[in-house]
């Protein structure tokens, strides 16, 4: 027989989780058995486990609606289904006729009864409705983010992280909590390569299972030992018989995983390998930054050549040593640039103190501190309206080294977000040149006399007054000595084409 068609991607997104889910609650709702409860848990927490990672760069407050729509039923379903997963091990674990398995097996069954009717009693509540459209609305904002990108990829090692922490906690502090913790860590791991990173996943996956699977296992034994000890119609002698059978069973599955995950070959150093790292990282990072804002900016195109000019302006009067040089400071104003508009997605009024107070609650991406995400709040807040002052709570907390060091990149912001405050992009290059003690800077498509002039007027003071050099801002073509080195060479060997006979 031919093997089966690949329909991953047919099997894959929110969409197609969400109308799962709703399949699964009508298999589940007949008996509550084992595997429907199990495939139905499976559907909502990847639901969930998407709508975890949109959060981290879409503030759509649906996303948290969603998770709380299935949490009632999610959580329901997770009692019964341990409790099932209870008998299964009582029942493989003994011979039919052993005392302790007879006891075990009444009062899981007992207690099945009583968890099916509390999971039929969630179904009915559960709003399947409300689901539904939900869901259509967010996996629109979903597609806005492809899969396998560099947000996803930055997403994967945060998880990654986490994981490896518990990782090195369990091992350290060996308790059936810290096994616990680390099989949670690794499933949302698991989980986010899933849905996020499919081509990583296809090679991940058997191995992820097994550890996911192993470790699952070893939290089942640990909850089976804890019954067992809670059982007052279970004798001394036959409670330590058990526990010895559990731990023949338990030692194993630890084994597996030290083998996997410990050790020059580890696990843990094949996945990191291939998750961003070094300059990879710092562009994941941007990049998530960038998407949040996508989801808030009424305006991204003004804010894409706003960065876009800020940036050049910051090489122009880096090269003539008008500010200092940084990577960090050239980063944090990229940033700055990229989230200025956010609190425009509440309206015009007030949006830049929204927007520092916005950014200021982000959590730092990976390879960024809470230090320079204020930074980036700071600049961000002054791209216009009042002069910034030092002295004022934006800066509170930085030193006033830092702060000094703000104050020019907020003024080249200021100035290239008045180069496009017509969000019109006519102005569409920057380049600076220093003459006779000043500092000229040239608007590609600039008009000489106009409201785009007088705005540039104003808006050079904070960058004139820290810089310590008039500046002055005049429309012209951009020079050769001024554009790319590589461009200015093509045309010299474009002319030495043209003269040759």
């Amino acid at each position: 027989m031919p093997p089966a068609p690949r329909t991953h991607d047919n099997k894959a997104g929110l969409a197609y989780w969400a109308q799962r889910t709703l399949e699964e609650c009508d298999k589940a709702s007949h008996e509550f058995a084992a595997d429907p409860v199990h495939d139905l848990r499976v559907a909502i927490r990847r639901c969930r486990s998407m709508a975890d990672g949109f959060l981290s760069v879409d503030p759509d407050p649906a996303w948290k609606e969603m998770k709380k729509l299935g949490k009632a039923l999610f959580s329901s379903l997770g009692d019964l289904r341990d409790v099932q997963v209870m008998l299964e091990w009582v029942a493989r674990l003994s011979a039919p006729d052993d005392s302790v398995r007879l006891v075990l097996l009444e009062t899981l069954g007992q207690k099945e009864s009583q968890l099916k009717a509390a999971a039929q009693e969630a179904l009915h509540n559960f709003d399947r409705k409300r689901w539904t459209a939900l869901n259509a609305r967010l996996a629109k904002r979903a597609a806005r983010v492809p899969v396998e990108g560099l947000v996803f990829q930055h997403l994967a090692l945060e998880r990654w992280m986490d994981a490896h922490a518990l990782h090195r906690q369990a091992l350290r502090n060996r308790t059936h909590v810290g096994y616990h913790r680390l099989r949670i860590g690794i499933k949302r791991f698991r989980y986010t390569c899933e849905n996020f990173l499919p081509q990583r996943h296809e090679k991940w996956a058997k191995d992820l299972r097994e550890l996911q699977d192993a470790l699952g296992e070893v939290h089942d034994f640990d909850v089976l030992k804890a019954t067992i000890k809670a059982h007052p119609g279970i004798a001394a002698e036959d409670r330590e018989r058990w526990n010895k059978r559990i731990a023949e069973e338990r030692q194993p599955r630890l084994d597996l995983y030290r083998q996997k995950m410990l050790g020059r070959n580890s696990l843990w150093a094949v996945w990191r390998a291939e998750l961003p790292s070094g300059f990879s990282l710092q562009q994941a990072a941007m990049e998530k930054l960038r998407t949040w804002a996508s989801f808030l900016d009424p305006d991204v195109n003004h804010s894409a050549h706003v960065t876009r000019l800020a940036l050049q302006l910051y090489d122009g009067l880096a090269k003539l040593g008008t500010v200092i040089a940084d990577a960090e400071h050239r980063r944090i104003l990229e940033a700055a640039a990229m989230l200025h508009e956010v609190g425009q997605s509440r309206g015009p009024e007030g949006h830049r103190k929204r927007a520092y107070s916005m950014i200021r609650r982000l959590t730092p991406p990976l390879g960024w501190s809470a230090e320079e995400l204020q930074c980036v709040a700071v600049i961000a807040r002054y791209h216009g309206g009042a002069l910034p002052q030092t002295s004022s709570s934006a800066f509170v907390g930085l030193t006033p080294k830092r702060r000094r060091a703000l104050l020019p990149i907020a003024g080249i912001l200021r100035l290239a977000d008045a180069f496009d405050f017509s969000h019109d992009r006519q102005i569409d290059r920057l380049a600076v040149e220093r003459r006779d003690g000043m500092l000229i800077v040239y608007g590609r498509g600039l008009q000489e006399i106009g409201p785009a002039a007088e705005r540039l007027a104003r808006a050079r003071y904070l960058l004139e007054t820290t810089c310590g050099c008039p500046i002055m801002v005049r429309p012209q073509a951009i020079k050769p000595a001024a554009a790319s080195p590589v461009a200015g060479h093509a045309r010299k060997v474009a002319a030495g084409s043209r003269s040759r006979p």
